[in-house]
């Protein structure tokens, strides 16, 4: 009896035992797996978003190895701890033994609700991963569109602003400015066409912005650097086209000013021409009539002399249309002056410079009274003849009727 009595004892002693190192081992599992979730849970519920693709894909790396490394054997944990409280309660009520009652907050409620709320976060990264990678793919490919656009933009402005200042058409003629008015106008029209990609530019900026993009700080640089210029470039496209317009008008006048300098011109010039050739015109008289004035072949014909006064006569109107052509000139210099233009002097219609129109009339000035002197020197010499002439006729007069009384 005795050492049946120390065999039931020992038996009982070695149940208690036993189910002492389940408890004990039932604690420290549910210990530990609390603690794994305890981790666990923050790192899933940490939402910062990466600034890169290559960043995110290794955070969603580091997930799949969660799911497949480290947490299969936790949930081998959970199961086993679950047998261990059963297999030990079923133990402990066979042996009429109280329940076993888990320390506070190690309960398997507990362990349970731990674990719901793991596989909440879980199920939440997992979407937060996905959607925030989608988001820096699309940013990524917005980004190198707005690169590429940025790039072709700024290629198509390179060396445009020089070109808008520059002053070519202070040389030009007529024909260069109508030829660069047409080459300006098709730029403009260039440029409208561009100001779709501008805009698109600066749509994607914005876009890139909202969605958060981490070098949103040097795209916005670039952006308002792209605006910055297009405006300018606004600016000078007007300023040259106005530029453009008022030198066309001014040459258009200057040119104005050249026709009729050269309508004029011409006519006067061989107006000139043929005085000189009269001024300078040999002249046989024999009579006093015809230095003075006589008949001709058609009637009443001037005199030298008195075609001469004529002609003297003409000359204040003569002196007026000179002046008239030689102020067309200074108005057109005076034009060219306002402008800066260097090709005003260069009348294309006619080689009759002012200088020319004026040697000419200061020749014909002195020419006038050369003339002058010859008629009058001639009118002397004719009048000298005409009074040895009637005194030959009275002389004569008065022996021929005698001869002839004497011959009969």
């Amino acid at each position: 009896q005795a050492e049946t009595a120390a065999n039931r004892i020992c038996k009982v002693l070695a149940v208690n035992q036993e189910n002492e190192h389940l408890m004990e081992d039932y604690e420290k599992l549910a210990s530990d797996l609390l603690e794994w979730i305890r981790r666990t849970i923050p790192w899933l519920e940490d939402r910062s978003p990466q600034k890169t693709i290559q960043e995110m894909q290794q955070k969603l790396e580091d997930f799949r190895d969660y799911r497949r490394v480290h947490k299969p054997p936790k949930v081998q944990e959970k199961c086993q701890l679950e047998i261990n409280f059963n297999t030990l309660q079923t133990k402990l009520r066979l042996s009429n033994r109280p329940a076993f009652m888990p320390s506070e907050g190690r309960m398997v409620s507990d362990i349970n609700n731990g674990w719901q709320h793991l596989e909440q976060a879980e199920k939440g990264y997992e979407e937060w991963l996905l959607n925030e990678i989608r988001r820096l793919e699309r940013l990524d490919h917005l980004a190198e569109k707005f690169r590429q656009k940025a790039s072709i933009h700024e290629a198509w402005t390179e060396g445009k602003e020089a070109m808008l200042k520059q002053k070519d058409y202070e040389v030009a003629t007529l024909s260069d400015i109508k030829a660069l008015i047409r080459k300006h106008e098709a730029f403009e029209s260039d440029l409208a066409a561009h100001q779709d990609r501008v805009e698109q530019i600066a749509a994607i900026a914005q876009e890139l912005n909202e969605l958060d993009y981490y070098d949103s700080p040097s795209v916005n640089a670039r952006c308002q650097k792209i605006c910055d210029q297009w405006d300018v470039l606004g600016s000078l496209t007007h300023s040259r086209r106005d530029a453009l317009e008022k030198t066309e008008k001014q040459l258009e006048t200057i040119d104005e000013l050249h026709l009729e300098y050269a309508k004029r011109a011409a006519p006067f010039n061989n107006w000139m021409e043929s005085a000189m050739e009269d001024l300078q015109d040999m002249f046989i008289v024999h009579t006093i009539e015809e230095i003075e004035e006589g008949k001709g072949r058609r009637g009443l014909s001037w005199g030298l002399i008195a075609a001469h006064e004529q002609f003297k006569s003409t000359l204040p109107d003569a002196d007026k249309e000179r002046e008239a052509i030689l102020g067309v000139q200074r108005e057109a210099q005076r034009v060219a002056d306002s402008t800066g233009s260097k090709l005003a002097a260069n009348n294309p219609y006619t080689s009759v410079t002012p200088h020319i129109i004026n040697s000419k009339w200061e020749r014909v000035q002195q020419l006038v009274p050369k003339r002058d002197d010859a008629l009058l020197e001639e009118q002397s010499k004719q009048q000298c003849n005409e009074r040895l002439r009637r005194q030959f006729a009275g002389q004569a007069n008065v022996v021929g009727p005698w001869i002839q009384t004497k011959m009969e």
